[in-house]
């Protein structure tokens, strides 16, 4: 004991007890006696503790260096599926993988395949709209016939396309080569406007000669904006509200 009670042996500099050892990681400063425990900081009035990063989580113990999580974030997970209430896109449609499988299980079609199924489709439709153009045309002749008889021809063509789709679910020439046809949602069949508007290009066609230069480009046009989606999908199908013609 030495002169005026103090003993150095009992309150070595920073207050820590002789022989006592340090917390695990921590770190006393050779001057003032500030201690370092792991992951915060030790100051000597209050003796209150703050980790790096903010205030430690509940049952969590803080690590030196490490941020600690905020409240209720989780982390993002390798390959995790979208969740309910995922943000959709301007189209109404959740984000897919290009060329994998959409959110109802089928495979986007490509479209070659599309296109040969429109060709089908074209053929079965064409040949009856086609002698019924030919007997309007004779029938009344001029200008008059051949305008009426496109009227007519073009619309039971589009009329084949809107009833196979509402009734069944696709063409013939999409069932023939493995295809269907998916409403917004995923739903196996689509209403009659949904399919109007898919069909669109084709309906255009029922204006004479003005109609058949506008659906000539905007089949090209659709064409060129299903090869370059990742989920194959044309200005139609998004303008029908997300429409999708999968494989199955």
């Amino acid at each position: 004991m030495t002169s005026g009670g103090y003993d150095p042996n009992q309150y070595p500099q920073g207050g820590q007890p002789y022989g006592q050892p340090y917390p695990q990681g921590g770190q006393q400063h050779p001057q003032g006696g500030q201690q370092y425990p792991q992951g915060g900081q030790q100051f000597p009035q209050g003796g209150q503790q703050f980790p790096q990063g903010g205030q430690p989580q509940y049952g969590q113990q803080p690590q030196y260096g490490q941020q600690p999580p905020q409240y209720g974030q989780q982390p993002p997970q390798y390959g995790q599926q979208p969740q309910y209430g995922q943000p959709q896109d301007q189209y109404g449609q959740y984000p897919q993988q290009p060329g994998g499988f959409n959110n109802y299980g089928g495979q986007p079609a490509d479209l070659l395949t599309r296109f040969g199924a429109r060709v089908i489709d074209g053929i079965i439709s064409g040949i009856p709209a086609g002698i019924i153009y030919w007997v309007i045309t004779i029938g009344i002749g001029g200008v008059t016939g051949a305008i009426l008889g496109t009227v007519v021809a073009y619309a039971l063509m589009t009329g084949y396309y809107v009833l196979m789709e509402t009734s069944q679910g696709a063409t013939l020439g999409k069932k023939i080569l493995g295809l269907k046809v998916l409403a917004p949602g995923g739903a196996a069949k689509i209403d009659p406007v949904t399919s109007l508007k898919r069909n669109l290009f084709v309906a255009l066609n029922i204006v004479y000669c003005i109609g058949a230069i506008a659906s000539f480009f905007l089949a090209i046009y659709i064409a060129v904006t299903i090869e370059q989606d990742p989920n194959k999908q044309g200005w139609h199908d998004k303008f029908a509200g997300g429409t999708q013609v999968v494989k199955g």
